[in-house]
């Protein structure tokens, strides 16, 4: 498994052709306590840079913007219901929805950053 970040902080481990997107522990706690989440549905298809998660938190609202290209294959749906999870869960418990990455999308990795790169990027 490989570990990938966005500029605008999400965060993609891929394994094979599917990934998993949640958001960054930094912009968990930038945002503060989400209080609403709104994930696709299942067989949706996402396009790199496009927003296809809301977050509300108490401070802001903000879009989760797809990392790469390809088709949503699981949400998690108890953070849906009760997004605060996604503030107490840590690692890949606080996962947001699972990729089937598309054939663009092992390009479209590239221009994503690896951890050491993210953290620096932060600090």
């Amino acid at each position: 498994m490989t570990t990938y970040y966005a500029k605008t902080h999400e965060k993609l481990t891929v394994d094979g052709s599917t990934g998993v997107l949640t958001i960054s522990n930094y912009a968990i706690e930038e945002l503060g306590d989400i209080v609403y989440l709104e994930l696709p549905s299942v067989g949706d298809s996402i396009e790199q840079g496009k927003g296809i998660i809301v977050i509300e938190s108490v401070k802001a609202a903000s879009d989760v913007y797809a990392p790469v290209s390809g088709t949503v294959l699981e949400v998690n749906q108890d953070a849906e219901d009760d997004p605060s999870l996604i503030n107490q869960l840590q690692g890949d418990d606080n996962w947001l929805i699972k990729i089937e990455l598309s054939d663009d999308a092992k390009q479209q990795l590239e221009s994503l950053m690896s951890d050491a790169d993210y953290q620096a990027s932060i600090s």
